[in-house]
């Protein structure tokens, strides 16, 4: 049996810029992308702690230590300059194996996306 479990996030993170006329995704920098262990194109969930929405979408890599969090087309709509997202990316996992994974998340300086 497979089952869907947390494979990776990134917690906390500042939303940098907001960019209503791209075709979607969310960029984020690629030291964060490489640090949670996420690809460019990956389906990820992104929870605003301040609105409490919640949407899907997939990465695109930005600017390696640039900071750089923006939703992108009409994601743009469900965030703010300044909110605080977490963003989770899950795996299908075989049932035993998933007992025992450990995923990766990521803590970036408070206001900064940068790692510690």
């Amino acid at each position: 049996m497979l089952i869907e479990v947390l494979k990776s996030k990134v917690h906390r993170a500042v939303l940098t810029e907001a960019n209503l006329n791209y075709v979607g995704s969310l960029t984020l920098d690629e030291a964060l992308m490489e640090a949670a262990g996420m690809i460019e194109g990956e389906k990820v969930q992104i929870v605003n702690v301040n609105n409490g929405e919640r949407i899907e979408t997939y990465l695109i890599k930005g600017k390696r230590n640039s900071g750089t969090v923006c939703l992108n087309g009409p994601a743009a709509r469900r965030g703010a300059v300044g909110d605080i997202i977490i963003i989770i990316s899950y795996a299908l996992m075989d049932f035993e194996a998933a007992k025992t994974f450990q995923p990766k998340v990521v803590f970036p300086k408070e206001g900064t996306n940068k790692l510690p």
